[in-house]
């Protein structure tokens, strides 16, 4: 049987990343609970390594199931804002919608990995793992999401597939 306080520790990080794909805190715990339940049914499954890993790896798949049940998911909805954590300026409020929509704008797949490395902190191999691509794809992917959130966030449309300069 897991170790309950091992997986205990990784639910705030689990809530986290499901808030931020779902884009809303019911489905977001709808989401982590079928995440635990399915980490816990199968729980014989996993290899000892990184448990947060493994944990969004399942987390990814139900997601994705999800998706392709019809379930459609507004990442751009404004009523989302008052319930992220703010600090008291204005600013920052407006700083924290325009990331939230850029974030919105990013094709799937870039916020996905964006969320994964940036947020979640997993490395490279464990965010390749949790979406069952190789690491040059979870690398390309980040750079492209990069690159498109920063012209998003000055203000410069780039189309979603803009192509990233060849360096020799």
């Amino acid at each position: 049987m897991p170790n309950r306080e091992l997986i205990i520790a990784e639910i705030p990080r689990l809530r986290r990343y499901a808030r931020a794909l779902t884009g809303d805190s019911s489905r977001a715990d709808d989401l982590v609970q079928d995440t635990l339940e399915r980490a816990l049914a199968r729980f014989s499954l996993w290899r000892p390594g990184n448990l947060r890993a493994w944990l969004f790896t399942i987390m990814h798949n139900i997601f994705v199931n999800q998706i392709r049940s019809a379930i459609h998911i507004d990442y751009l909805a404004d009523d989302l804002l008052p319930d992220l954590p703010l600090r008291a300026t204005q600013s920052d409020n407006l700083e924290l919608r325009d990331l939230d929509r850029a974030l919105g704008r990013l094709t799937a797949e870039q916020r996905e990995v964006l969320l994964l490395v940036g947020l979640e902190d997993l490395s490279y191999e464990d965010a390749a793992k949790v979406i069952g691509s190789p690491v040059g794809t979870v690398m390309s992917r980040l750079s492209r999401g990069r690159e498109r959130l920063r012209a998003l966030l000055a203000g410069v449309e780039l189309p979603a597939g803009a192509r990233l300069k060849v360096v020799k």
